[in-house]
């Protein structure tokens, strides 16, 4: 049976007041046809604000509500903001990483994360060796303590080496001193390794916020983020990976590719190694100059003197 208005009931009513036991309504057409089903009048079901009867008779309850509404959404949005801030690469709130250099509009810079990862890092170096460019490599520590063989490899052939973290864990849900653990004990594998190395030190995930940035470089560690990525993690076609970078380079970009993966090792990078030889071969004709990330920073010599182990 239909609940119907009678004249003498006023207009201004709310849909709670007319139906006590229905559904709250949104504003789409299709609750404006059941509002029409219950005879029930539009502006019965959403009152302009001049009507609202809790604003009419109680006015400080309505502001109070109203203040409470709006100091959430002020939070949910500053939220989203802090959270974009931290994973998004080219996001400097939390504190100046280095993502590019545009002065430098010949040069480009390919960077590879997760390894070191037998067989694909080797074959990365063959590649590389062909086209007779070096890059920066970020390594996980965990690996580099079972793949040292393939860290020497790399810096060998004149590339760079920086710092991934030991585990590589998403480091803004982690301590300080969880922080410090995971880049003394990654430069410590990677020194095990080679010996000294670079100062640079890429945050897995890219994930950083100040107390990251921070300990960084009371570490002696220059954050190193990028402005271009094949969003090769999850191993797409090389034809994707090299339609995703070419389309975005301009000049003094920071490419981010992957010859490993943060889960294990032996994971396939074979279509990343196949997408390096063409961006390569494409570049390269295009009269690009591919530079490590110290080159671009224009600070060649890449030894440092790292403070002590914290132990």
């Amino acid at each position: 049976m239909r609940e119907e208005l009678t004249p003498a009931e006023p207009r201004t009513r709310t849909l709670c007041d007319v139906i006590p036991k229905a559904r709250a309504f949104t504003s789409g057409p299709r609750d404006l046809a059941r509002a029409r089903s219950l005879n029930v009048p539009g502006q019965a079901l959403f009152p302009v604000r001049s009507h609202l009867s809790i604003g009419n008779r109680h006015p400080a309850i309505y502001n109070s509500l109203m203040l409470a509404l709006a100091v959430t959404a002020a939070s949910a949005t500053a939220a989203v903001a802090a959270g974009y801030q931290s994973m998004s690469p080219t996001r400097q709130w939390y504190g100046r990483t280095f993502i590019g250099n545009p002065r430098l509009a010949r040069q480009l810079a390919l960077t590879y994360d997760d390894g070191p990862n037998d067989p694909h890092t080797q074959r990365l170096l063959d590649l590389l060796a062909k086209h007779n460019v070096h890059a920066t490599f970020f390594l996980i520590g965990r690996y580099v303590r079972q793949l040292p063989h393939v860290v020497r490899e790399i810096s060998q052939a004149g590339h760079v080496i920086g710092n991934h973290s030991f585990t590589h864990p998403l480091l803004i849900f982690k301590s300080e001193k969880e922080i410090r653990r995971e880049l003394n004990e990654c430069r410590a594998a990677i020194e095990d390794a080679i010996g000294a190395h670079s100062h640079l030190f890429r945050p897995p995930f890219g994930g950083r916020r100040p107390a990251v940035l921070r300990v960084a470089r009371e570490l002696g560690l220059q954050p190193i983020m990028w402005n271009i990525t094949g969003y090769d993690w999850n191993a797409p076609a090389a034809a994707g990976i090299e339609k995703k970078i070419s389309r975005r380079i301009r000049g003094g970009d920071v490419i981010l590719l992957h010859d490993g993966g943060h889960k294990q090792l032996g994971v396939d990078r074979s279509q990343t190694v196949i997408a390096t030889d063409r961006l390569l071969s494409q570049c390269q004709n295009k009269g690009f100059e591919f530079v490590t990330i110290p080159e671009m920073m224009q600070k060649p010599d890449t030894s440092f003197q790292a403070p002590p182990l914290a132990r």
